[in-house]
């Protein structure tokens, strides 16, 4: 019997749903793993072709993502695609997905403002993500963000200090993490346009190792 491939991620995966994006798409829908179903509309799973060179890991839904039930079409998404194409990429090209498949939210009167998945409710989406992993196979990985930056690199990563750099996942996978675009939009200028040509600039080195 073949051993299957190592998963790419910093923690040991156990449980991974096997099938193909279609397939693991349709068991994420009824995904009970964690309680951040009940009060979400949808899964939000990712999107993207099923042999791309490139996967784009968040950190989890938004508003916008979980009324769509698509990843990155919030003004976060419409940013990165923005930053995407300056630096020479076709988000068409990529796979885009998220740590967490839940949007999780605190009602502010006719408002869903957004909280941070904790840790268990990440460890408890961690199979879905590495099976896109292993489905996909992605040549680069980009994390933006914190939170996908640890999961993909370990607990120890600051997002400060290593943005930026490529680090080999397995033989055939490397990774880097990067800024998330919703953390630009919050900030103030001018730091809110030197990030931005941070992860620019990222992102045009992503696209140069695709091409190497």
């Amino acid at each position: 019997m073949v051993a299957p491939p190592p998963i790419p991620l910093a923690k040991p995966v156990s449980d991974v749903p096997a099938g193909s994006l279609s397939a693991l798409r349709a068991q994420a829908r009824d995904c009970r793993r964690c309680p951040l179903w009940r009060p979400a509309t949808q899964t939000v799973f990712g999107r993207g072709p099923a042999r791309a060179a490139l996967m784009v890991i968040g950190e989890q839904p938004g508003d916008q993502e979980d009324l769509a039930g698509q990843p990155f079409v919030g003004p976060a998404g419409h940013l990165l695609r923005e930053l995407m194409e300056a630096a020479g990429l076709d988000p068409a090209t990529a796979y885009l997905t998220n740590t967490v498949k839940h949007f999780k939210f605190v009602p502010r009167g006719k408002r869903r403002l957004h909280q941070r998945a904790n840790a268990a409710e990440q460890a408890a989406c961690r199979p879905w993500l590495a099976a896109e992993l292993l489905r996909v196979r992605p040549r680069l990985v980009l994390a933006l963000g914190a939170m996908a930056a640890q999961t993909v690199f370990g607990a120890s990563f600051r997002l400060t200090a290593a943005r930026g750099q490529w680090h080999d996942l397995d033989a055939d996978t490397r990774a880097m993490a990067s800024w998330h675009p919703s953390a630009i939009l919050r900030m103030r200028p001018p730091q809110r346009e030197q990030t931005r040509a941070l992860l620019l600039r990222d992102l045009r080195a992503v696209a140069a190792a695709l091409d190497a």
